[in-house]
């Protein structure tokens, strides 16, 4: 059955034609990847499918009772709500309410009026189910609820956006780019639960490995036409080149009888003489034809500045350390960096991985150990780059400077013929980059990169935001360069393609150097889940289901023999919850009764200070027995 249906859609801004006649129909079940080139419409028309915006012409039709939620390509602001503001916000009207009440009980000078009226209109929208919700999502995110968004690093900010969107359980789910700012293990526990999802999804992405893992079709937007797979990723790459080759055939013959045609039309006056009048009009909408074809878009083209060869000795590192707010980074590694390898790092967000890359670098000293840097070097650094564009100033400001010509690789090239090779017409070279959308911006720090001679590239997740041809073209030049290459990323195929060695952090000071790529490593039992906590990284599944017992609880692989204590510890915990959730249950029971609020208010106040308090405590065993029985395996 139809959840969602677009019907000869038409939709353009200017003369530019975003969707020319497209057909979509979304039902349970489908799990739709949608594809196309940055700027080709894919976040215009998730905004469509969503009810944002309204089609020039066609229909959209949703189902009367269907819930819709979207996960944005740009992070939710930094703002002073906390993570259970921001995700109860995700129940419309009625999140409003809980987290109004759920301030009410943090807050010991709260009017005892005012929580009473906020608990009549809770249980009159049915609001303990949908707080129960909330409060099930943030447990099984494992997110901090009462920190505010401000706090939060992106990773874990595009975690909260995620249950924003999860804790209204919608029957349709829309996610662009859902892996940027995640690392590894979470995107891995992303596929695990959008694999169990019931309803309709529809996902961009540029990480084609959580492409293939999660959808069962695939859409690709390409001038204005919408085009559906049924199959998976790589099925869907044979198709295309299949339907490219027969586009690119027929093509030829259209260009070549009408090139035969236009000839006729030439000849002297005793053809024009006999000619025929049907060929003639056939001629007239033969070129009309021609003039509508709209060319595919060209590739982008760019390769690195060659600075000349650094020393053979890039970096060498000898058992250094660091340590950063008393927790240990970096603890008694070495390795030797030499020219020409490609080193990919990867870790959990928040382990060290940019730390570890500025103490390489020399910029940052070693608490212990000795770094020593080699010669010639010219460091080319990725992620330097994302704060140097001017949001109001163009593209041509920006990257050349406001030159109308630049110095690239020795020679003197056009600024709108550079910025060309990224994909960037001559109209969108004078646009603000605030206008820009993710990919092009992340197309723009490239276009600057590449101004300057290297022998050194430093690439802080470069794949972000990117198109899948741009993505794997970025890939050819990489393995083509002979310079060094530096490459933090979460995304597993990209790293197979470009890497030749891994560091691995484990997050406990460890770094260990590991040969080949990602997938190699991980054909060799490497995961970096193993080395989690479960306070760490979220590995229950979010099936919004209120409940915390121990036996609904995901626990970690790795193991330990527990000591006597221990044991007898964890033996216990399990009766331990079970009382303390029966005494949650009794205090929530009184709390929402009616004449709760009638009692005298310092009766009130240590009723709900005792439910904060269990509240805490029910928190703080849980974790303990997930601790315990994860160790023991």
């Amino acid at each position: 059955m139809a959840l969602l249906r677009l019907e000869q859609v038409e939709l353009h801004f200017g003369t530019h034609v975003i969707l020319d006649h497209v057909d979509l129909n979304l039902s349970k079940g489908t799990r739709l990847g949608l594809l196309g080139r940055n700027g080709a419409g894919k976040t215009t028309l998730f905004r469509l499918l969503a009810g944002d915006i309204q089609p020039d012409d066609g229909s959209r039709w949703i189902d009367p009772g269907v819930k819709l939620a979207r996960l944005d390509q740009e992070l939710p602001s930094a703002v002073d709500a906390t993570v259970y503001d921001v995700i109860a916000g995700g129940l419309a009207g009625t999140g409003e309410l809980i987290t109004r009440y759920h301030q009410l009980i943090l807050d010991p000078e709260a009017d005892l009026d005012e929580m009473a009226r906020v608990q009549s209109q809770l249980e009159a929208a049915d609001g303990w189910a949908l707080q129960q919700r909330v409060e099930t999502v943030i447990s099984q995110l494992e997110l901090p609820g009462d920190t505010p968004l401000s706090a939060l690093s992106g990773g874990w900010r595009r975690r909260v956006s995620l249950g924003r969107a999860l804790v209204s359980e919608p029957d349709i789910l829309l996610l662009d780019e859902p892996t940027n700012h995640l690392d590894i293990p979470t995107i891995e526990w992303l596929e695990a639960q959008l694999v169990q999802f019931r309803g309709a999804l529809v996902l961009i992405t540029h990480d084609r490995r959580f492409l293939q893992n999660v959808v069962t079709s695939i859409a690709e937007l390409e001038r204005g036409h919408l085009s559906v797979w049924e199959g998976d990723y790589q099925g869907f790459l044979r198709f295309r080149e299949q339907q490219l080759e027969a586009e690119e055939r027929a093509n030829a013959l259209f260009d070549k009888k009408l090139a035969e045609e236009e000839v006729w039309i030439r000849q002297g006056i005793k053809a024009r003489r006999t000619r025929n009048e049907g060929r003639v009009r056939a001629l007239e909408a033969m070129r009309e034809q021609r003039a509508e074809r709209r060319e595919r878009v060209g590739s982008a083209d760019f390769s690195v500045q060659d600075a000349g060869q650094s020393g053979k000795l890039v970096a060498e590192v000898e058992d250094i350390s660091f340590s950063y707010d008393g927790e240990r980074i970096v603890d008694g590694f070495s390795t030797i960096i030499q020219r020409g390898d490609r080193i990919g790092i990867v870790g959990r967000n928040g382990v060290g991985k940019t730390t570890l890359v500025k103490l390489l670098l020399g910029e940052l000293a070693p608490d212990g150990g000795v770094v020593k840097i080699g010669t010639k070097l010219e460091v080319a650094y990725s992620d330097q780059l994302r704060g140097h564009l001017d949001p109001e100033a163009n593209l041509i400001d920006n990257i050349c400077g406001g030159q109308e010509f630049i110095e690239v690789d020795g020679k003197r090239r056009h600024a709108i013929s550079y910025l060309g090779d990224f994909l960037f017409s001559p109209q969108r070279v004078r646009t603000p980059v605030k206008a820009l959308s993710g990919g092009e911006r992340n197309r723009a720090i490239l276009a600057k990169l590449f101004t300057r001679p290297a022998n050194l590239l430093v690439l802080d997740e470069p794949t972000n935001d990117l198109d899948i041809e741009t993505l794997e073209l970025l890939e050819e030049i990489l393995m083509a360069f002979k310079g060094t290459v530096l490459l933090v990323s979460h995304d597993r195929d990209f790293m197979d393609s470009v890497v030749t060695s891994l560091l691995v952090m484990n997050g406990d000071g460890r770094v260990e150097e590991q040969a080949g790529g990602f997938s190699d490593w991980e054909a060799r039992g490497g995961r970096l889940v193993d080395a989690l906590t479960p306070s760490d990284e979220p590995v229950a599944r979010v099936q919004v289901k209120p409940s915390s017992s121990p036996a609904k609880l995901a626990a970690s692989p790795k193991a330990r023999k527990l000591s006597y204590k221990e044991q007898r510890e964890l033996d216990a915990l399990p009766d331990k919850i079970e009382q303390l959730e029966a005494q949650q249950a009794d205090l929530e029971s009184k709390t929402s009764d009616p004449a709760f609020y009638q009692q005298p208010q310092d009766a009130v106040k240590a009723t709900l200070a005792e439910l904060n308090s269990v509240n805490e405590l029910l928190d703080e065993t849980l974790e303990r027995w997930t601790e315990l029985d994860s160790e023991a395996g």
